[in-house]
């Protein structure tokens, strides 16, 4: 089997794919597995790191502000393109996954045009514009909400879930572990603070703001600040004895563990580990993605009954009202932690690649023409 893989900017693009790429990889041991990205993004550094090669396109994004740099964004994109069929030509796939971002646009797009099977998996609620886009060309299209039928066409959704890192939703037996690991009282309820693998502004400075008074109420936070907010939280962590500030938490499973409640953006990625673990969460969504999709994902939730919202903008004046009222309410923390382990999706890059054999398979048994 022969695979190409495109598309990332995020970790929300790029676990999705090395899990994907890994399932397949766990069936097919001798599947020669391509990546395509965006060069200067995360997964040239990332999916080499989870032992891929990947190839990089140069094509960018437009650049909401007034900047010289949209006026290369056209050349960029017929760069890619050309490159993309030159990769596709060279490569000879079986079939071609995008899991969203820049590159797999030209990726795909050359994929279909020469006659390869080809698959996208959209991680949001809302999806991005790049899988509208491919959705009229695509084979399959891998999702992980109802509903998605009103942007793509209905025939070709299947209902999948979100494949995510599964050392990270595996919890059995691993709360004593965690407790030590990050030096806990086991009799202090655990508040855990992220904001995604870079941090968030408004969510640090939230925690700014009620740090002294969630100590006051006997909480203990594991808080997750990112690489720009390491040295402030650091400071203001000082004098408190039971708020530790990390840049960054390796061991995910185990702040998972450990965590009574969770503050978090609302990345598809994060909302998919968040139901796997069945955490009460507090979601913080951020305004500073595409579409606002981050707030139509924690709506799916919150419609449910399966977590609770707090708007970006009023974080800093509702966010320790309601991180304190849930903390203290057994009854609201059990009730939130059924209803979000009820949407959990198991066994999502399984699924996917069920998918993925069938279109390979497919195309194999075709009649030649």
């Amino acid at each position: 089997m022969r695979v190409i893989i495109s598309g990332g900017g995020t970790g929300g693009h790029i676990f999705p794919a090395v899990a994907i790429a890994k399932t397949i990889r766990a069936h097919y041991p001798d599947a020669a597995i391509l990546f395509v990205g965006a060069l200067g993004k995360m997964e040239m550094e990332k999916v080499p790191a989870a032992g891929f090669e990947i190839i990089g396109l140069p094509i960018v994004g437009i650049q909401r502000r007034l900047t010289w740099k949209n006026l290369l964004v056209p050349f960029k994109l017929l760069a890619s393109m050309w490159k993309a069929r030159s990769i596709v030509r060279d490569f000879k796939p079986d079939i071609a996954i995008g899991v969203g971002g820049y590159a797999s646009g030209p990726l795909l797009r050359a994929a279909a045009g020469a006659g390869v099977k080809t698959l996208i998996q959209e991680q949001n609620s809302f999806p991005g514009i790049t899988n509208r886009i491919l959705s009229k060309k695509v084979n399959t299209i891998c999702v992980a909400y109802d509903g998605l039928g009103k942007y793509f066409p209905q025939q070709k959704i299947v209902m999948t879930g979100n494949p995510v890192r599964p050392e990270v939703v595996q919890l059995q037996g691993k709360r004593d572990i965690a407790m030590k690991h990050f030096g806990l009282d086991t009799n202090r309820k655990t508040l855990l603070v992220i904001g995604g693998s870079l941090g968030a502004r408004t969510i640090n400075e939230a925690v700014d703001v009620y740090a002294e008074q969630w100590e006051r109420e006997g909480f203990q936070v594991i808080w997750q600040t990112g690489k720009g907010y390491v040295e402030q939280s650091k400071k203001r962590c000082a004098g408190l004895k039971n708020v530790q500030a990390h840049e960054f938490i390796r061991e995910m499973d185990l702040a998972y563990a450990a965590a009574d409640v969770v503050v978090s953006r609302a990345g598809a990625m994060s909302i998919s580990e968040l139901c796997l673990v069945a955490k009460p969460a507090v979601f913080v969504p951020s305004p500073n993605v595409s579409e606002d999709h981050q707030t139509k994902n924690a709506m799916a939730l919150v419609n449910n009954k399966a977590a609770l919202l707090v708007k970006d903008s009023e974080a800093k004046i509702r966010l320790g009202e309601v991180v304190s009222s849930l903390m203290k309410s057994e009854e609201q923390c059990s009730t939130l932690s059924k209803a979000i382990g009820s949407m959990a999706q198991n066994n999502a890059a399984e699924r996917i690649f069920e998918e993925v054999k069938k279109l390979v398979l497919s195309h194999a048994e075709a009649p030649a023409i």
